[in-house]
This record gives C-alpha cells, sequence and structure tokens, in this order.
C-alpha cells in the first residue's frame, strides 16, 4: 500500500501534536480528517473561544476538524466512522474509548513523550527532569483498554542535559516525536497493515522502578526547600516555564507573598542556615536548602513580571530576615 492512499484520521490540541500533523500533511499521507479538543473559553468573562493549535493548523490546509464534547457520543461515532480510517494517529490528546481506538483496520497508536513503559501518564516531560532524568524519549504504541500500557512500536532516546527545563525538552521530544510518527506510518505501510510490537511487560528489568507520571496541579508545584540543592533544582526545571514552581515569600514583619521561582543555578559550598532562608551576596539572591545554597536566577511576584534575579534585588533595600516556604 502506497502512503497516498492509506487514510488517516489525526487526533491532537496542544502545539505539541501540531508538529507531528505537519509533518504529515506535507510528506503527503493521506489524512482525511481532524479530531481536536473543543475551542476553550478564555477572557475575563470567558465570552471568547480559543481554537487549539491543532485546529487552527488543520483549518488552514483545509482538513475537516471534528471536536467532540464526548467521545462515545454516537453521532461522532458515526461522524467518525464515515472517514473510513485505516489508521488513526494521536499525539497528546485525551483517553479514548474502545469504540473509537478500535474503529480503525490497521488501529490506533499513540506517540508518547517518555520511554515507556516509563513516564506513563498526563505529564511525562515535567516528571523526568523533575527526577532528574538524563535521557527521556519518544514512543509509539498501540492504544488498549488502559491508559499508556499498549503494544510498543518504536522508541526514540532524547538526552536531558543538566541545565534543560521543560521547554528544552519539550522543544526537542515535538521534533523527534514527528520523525518516530512517520516511521511507524512507515512501518505500518511496508507490512500492509502488520507491524512488529512488544508488549511493555517485557520491557521491564526485574527490580526496575517504574516512575509515573500523573497530572499537575498548582499544590504539586510548592517548592520543597527542605530538600537537597539538586533536588530543588531539578524540581525547579522540571517546571519551568509552565506551570512554574512556587514558594512563599515571608517578610520579618510575616506578611507572605507568592513567589514563583522560574530557573536556579547551584551555589558552591554549604551552609548552617535553615532551609528557606533568604541569603544575598555580591548581588546574588541565595536560599538555604537541606544540605547548601541554590542561586535564584529568575522569579516573579504575584501581581509582577517575571524578572531576573539582580532586578529583584534591586527592589528590596534590604531582604534580612526574609524566608520562603
Amino acid at each position: 500500500m502506497k502512503k497516498e492512499d492509506l487514510r488517516i484520521v489525526f487526533m491532537g490540541t496542544p502545539e505539541f501534536a501540531v508538529g507531528t500533523l505537519k509533518k504529515l500533511v506535507e510528506g503527503g499521507y493521506n489524512v482525511v480528517a481532524v479530531v481536536t479538543q473543543p475551542d476553550k473559553p478564555v477572557g475575563r468573562h470567558q465570552d471568547t473561544l480559543q481554537p487549539s493549535q491543532v485546529k487552527q493548523y488543520a483549518l488552514s490546509v483545509g482538513l475537516p476538524v471534528l471536536q467532540p464534547v464526548k467521545m462515545k457520543d454516537p453521532d461522532f461515532v458515526e461522524l467518525l466512522r464515515s472517514f473510513q480510517a485505516d489508521l488513526q494517529v494521536v499525539v497528546a490528546f485525551r483517553m479514548l474509548p474502545e469504540v473509537v481506538w478500535a474503529m480503525p483496520r490497521f488501529g490506533t497508536f499513540n506517540v508518547h513523550a517518555a520511554l515507556l513503559p516509563q513516564y506513563r501518564g498526563a505529564a511525562p516531560i515535567n516528571w523526568a527532569v523533575i527526577n532528574g532524568e538524563t535521557q527521556t524519549g519518544v514512543t509509539t504504541f498501540f492504544l488498549d483498554h488502559d491508559i499508556d500500557t499498549g503494544r510498543i512500536i518504536m522508541q526514540k532516546p532524547f538526552e536531558i542535559k543538566d541545565d534543560y527545563n521543560v521547554e528544552n525538552v519539550y522543544d526537542g521530544l515535538m521534533g523527534l516525536g514527528a520523525e518516530i510518527a512517520l516511521e511507524t506510518i512507515d512501518r505500518i505501510l511496508k507490512g500492509d497493515g502488520k507491524v512488529e510490537s512488544l508488549p511493555q511487560e517485557e520491557m521491564i528489568p526485574v527490580g526496575t522502578e517504574l516512575h509515573p507520571a500523573p497530572k499537575i496541579f498548582k499544590e504539586t508545584c510548592e517548592i520543597d526547600w527542605n530538600q537537597e540543592a539538586k533536588k530543588v533544582y531539578d524540581f525547579i526545571r522540571g517546571l519551568s516555564p509552565y506551570p512554574g514552581a512556587w514558594t512563599t515569600l515571608v517578610s520579618p514583619e510575616g506578611k507572605e507573598t507568592v513567589l514563583k521561582v522560574y530557573a536556579s543555578s547551584k551555589a558552591v559550598g554549604t551552609t548552617e542556615e535553615q532551609a528557606g532562608l533568604l541569603l544575598t551576596e555580591k548581588n546574588r539572591l541565595m536560599v538555604a536548602t537541606g544540605n547548601g545554597l541554590l542561586n535564584l536566577e529568575e522569579v516573579q511576584l504575584a501581581g509582577k513580571k517575571r524578572m531576573k534575579a539582580i532586578d529583584f534585588l534591586n527592589g528590596f533595600r534590604d531582604l534580612t530576615g526574609y524566608c520562603v516556604r
């Protein structure tokens, strides 16, 4: 079968998915429809509807767009079936019911931003950086009944350098995800719908701990300064630039303000100071952690713009007695 004859339905919502959809279109693959989330209300009064980035791109190249509220809705299922897809490709989308993922004759595969079976879940990039991993990657796998547990088709590794934050890894995996999606489709085409895949259980060495990647909430992002400096450093870059790690800045009088921390660096030396105490030295803003000091490089006070630490320091006459907790 030629790629022009393989009918593909693409499913995705954010920018991360656009890279793959664009590669499919520009590569001459036969994308017959796109499924994405309904337009999202935005603005102060939530009276403006913002289309997803996948929808914006799909419409710009003339592709039909489906936006179901519920994936099991009979009208949506019937409409989806009318496109007679041979294969469905999913990138950064919601969990699908069996009536949807089992519909195409060649199945449905997902591009996941981690090396499965590690980091199953909604936020694999964030958690890989938070946990100080030096390597992650992308995986294609066939969907089944449970989330991120299907048979693995292909994987590609990606190095996480020590100074990378989520944005760096996100950008790298977006391009790598597009590559692996096309290579996976080509394998399926070469096998006329049949492709070798491996159960995830066979890829877990005995004694290996599996790290989950659950959805991140506001409370997830609060910094624990009692941890060692390296863990706090990884935590901050694992949430930067979005949603952003945060802490509570406390004045000597007890006044509290939320402070987001977007970047930090490792300071030389140790300290006997209590974790969370703010220290300044030669235009450096430092925080005592559980086992040493950490330089704060970029921060944001509630209601203010994101700024360099030097600009933050210039806004305070004296930080003596201030702490974060």
